[in-house]
């Protein structure tokens, strides 16, 4: 019997198996989030020295990437356990805190584990055992890592968006999500309208509207997708970047000039237009 007719014959257990992995996926997506632009910011400052002519660093560096060195606390820098490390689970029976020095660990953690466990099983329910969930999980994860590091950092890497474009690429090349032609044209056009729209407002006000990344992102999108709903996300995450923009100057009193990371609204945007793109546009051809 074949995995897939097993989970056909019990999809219960293909469920609980996927809510599992996502609940592993979003502990190491903390880990990324979190590493990932100090590991930039590293790589910044050396590549600043030998512009610099400044010579190598003196002290000698600890190697510091995604698996290594170990998680610690970072009150009391303890090595955290395999079993102080389990997902959620294991900050419920600590009472989210560190089990050595008793410091309080930020519920963010937990949160995006289970958010991380909720989506995957969404995903593996409405696709099935299929190619396609496959990829949309990845297309998830990699978005929920942005959305976070932008949050932080305004900042959404190259590390990520840039694979991810080529990826969704090879992904159309046989048709998983939309034709190649249309995969490509949308690459295209993801990058240039979020570049155009940025050269004009610089232009109009001598500002920065947004940052590169996000057309980066957007052109991530449009290889995913295609061109063809790259209005739909621009509709949705800009709606949304508004609302939301002004309610935390109303109710947070949040200054206006501050900048809000764009990259988490064409997140959101984009997963649900990958969900339910097709079924949106098509109620707007129908009904309005």
């Amino acid at each position: 019997m074949s995995i897939s007719m097993f989970f056909e014959i019990y999809p219960g257990i293909y469920l609980v198996s996927m809510a599992l992995l996502g609940l592993a996926i979003g502990s190491f997506l903390n880990v990324v989030i979190y590493r990932l632009p100090i590991m930039m910011e590293t790589d910044w400052k050396d590549q600043c020295r030998v512009l610099l002519d400044m010579g190598p660093a003196t002290m000698e560096k600890q190697t510091y990437n995604i698996i290594t060195p170990r998680s610690r606390c970072p009150q009391c820098e303890h090595p955290i356990p395999a079993l102080h490390n389990i997902p959620v689970l294991s900050y419920l029976i600590l009472g989210g805190r560190c089990g050595y020095c008793k410091h309080k660990i930020s519920i963010r953690y937990p949160l995006v584990e289970l958010m991380t466990g909720i989506l995957t099983v969404f995903i593996a329910w409405k696709f099935g055992f299929t190619l396609q969930t496959l990829f949309i999980c990845l297309f998830t994860w990699a978005l929920i890592c942005l959305s976070l590091i932008d949050i932080d950092k305004q900042l959404l890497p190259d590390d990520i968006t840039l694979p991810f474009i080529w990826i969704g690429l090879g992904c159309n090349l046989f048709g998983i999500f939309t034709d190649i032609q249309s995969s490509v044209i949308g690459a295209m056009l993801g990058y240039v309208i979020l570049w155009c729209i940025f050269i004009i407002f610089k232009t109009l006000t001598g500002k920065e509207g947004m940052g590169y990344g996000d057309f980066k992102l957007l052109s991530m999108m449009g290889a995913w997708m295609g061109w063809q709903i790259l209005p739909l996300i621009i509709l949705i995450s800009s709606l949304a970047g508004s609302v939301i923009g002004i309610l935390l100057i109303l109710f947070r009193h949040q200054d206006k000039n501050v900048p809000i990371p764009f990259g988490p609204y064409l997140a959101i945007s984009g997963w649900i237009s990958l969900i339910w793109g097709d079924q949106i546009i098509s109620f707007y051809m129908q009904y309005i």
